[in-house]
């Protein structure tokens, strides 16, 4: 179940658009997550402009405002979506990263407060687009969270996702690989607690796959 975001402007934007920063099928660098979750107030956020600026462009806006995302911008402050971000910022990633980097979620619609999805809320040709981007786009590395994994292989779409990432030794345990692509299981860049070190060491891994892009 999720409640979808109120704002029209907002889901019309998303609609034309569903994914944020670059476009996923041209990026070597795809992070996957369940929903993409605004504010139910975001309208009346100072950032409204600039949310809709990014959605339109995400490569331009990175480009423009020094930020990979507007809820970095000082006027923003520290609401919902800081922290996720704050540590997607650590990772190292620069405006002439833009091109290369793009966020993509399970759900096709915005929403706004707790979600808890199930497989009866997903849209199939949604995710049958997802299956292309991981498997048929440029992506040279794919990172994601087992939270949506377990949601993506319900859905019977993917039918390359084990029940299990592979450990290979590092911190970033591996779902799928082929010549050209891995999958990584991580941790969402929001956890907190005994995860917040390994979390960090899957930051580390994730820079060092950067810094040979």
């Amino acid at each position: 179940m999720y409640q979808l975001h109120p704002s029209e402007t907002l889901r019309r934007v998303f609609a034309a658009r569903p994914f944020q920063g670059a476009e996923p099928e041209r990026a070597s660098f795809v992070f996957v997550g369940l929903d993409a979750n605004y504010s139910a107030d975001i309208e009346q956020s100072p950032i409204f402009p600039q949310l809709l600026d990014y959605l339109a462009d995400g490569v331009a806006f990175w480009r423009k405002t020094g930020v990979h995302h507007p809820f970095l911008l000082p006027a923003y402050g520290n609401k919902d979506g800081t922290k996720y971000h704050r540590s997607f910022a650590g990772i190292g990633f620069r405006p002439m990263h833009a091109p290369l980097v793009s966020f993509v979620e399970v759900l096709h619609l915005p929403t706004c407060k707790q979600s808890k999805l199930q497989v009866s809320d997903l849209d199939v040709g949604h995710l049958q687009w997802l299956d292309r981007i991981i498997c048929a786009g440029s992506a040279r590395y794919v990172f994601l969270p087992a939270t949506a994994a377990q949601l993506m292989r319900a859905s019977g779409t993917f039918p390359w996702l084990p029940k299990l990432a592979n450990s290979e030794g590092g911190a970033l345990e591996v779902w799928h690989r082929t010549a050209t692509t891995t999958v990584f299981c991580h941790y969402h860049l929001s956890t907190y607690g005994h995860q917040e070190k390994k979390k960090r060491e899957q930051i580390a891994e994730i820079r060092n796959l950067m810094d040979g892009a």
